[in-house]
């Protein structure tokens, strides 16, 4: 029943969204993206994996786009890479420190406690 409801509303996002149109799902940070046509393919839908900040909007202009499961099966099995924590602590160790310039979507937004 739940697959059939997810179905549905991917179809119709499918048939409705815009071009590059971003829509966020329960799970925070996954996004579906509608792809345009492009070279004959018709218009398509990618998950997109993106950080979000605290007010769950991404934090990346663009995140990871997976159209298929074996993307998926592909990009787990390379983050898995034990090398890659090296290679990023080397990384990280060479960048250079963060700005302290805050964007403005990354600033707390005051709460009224009541």
């Amino acid at each position: 029943m739940a697959d059939d409801i997810l179905k549905e509303s991917l179809s119709k996002f499918l048939d409705e969204g815009d071009d590059w149109q971003r829509k966020p799902t329960s799970v925070r940070g996954v996004f579906i993206l509608k792809l345009p046509e492009y070279k004959g393919s018709p218009p398509r839908l990618a998950a997109e994996i993106n950080p979000v900040d605290s007010k769950g909007n991404p934090t990346k202009k663009r995140g990871l786009l997976l159209r298929n499961l074996g993307e998926l099966q592909k990009f787990r099995k390379l983050i898995g890479e034990e090398g890659l924590d090296g290679l990023l602590e080397s990384i990280d160790k060479v960048n250079p420190g963060p700005s302290k310039k805050k964007r403005p979507e990354e600033e707390k937004e005051e709460v009224i406690e009541i």
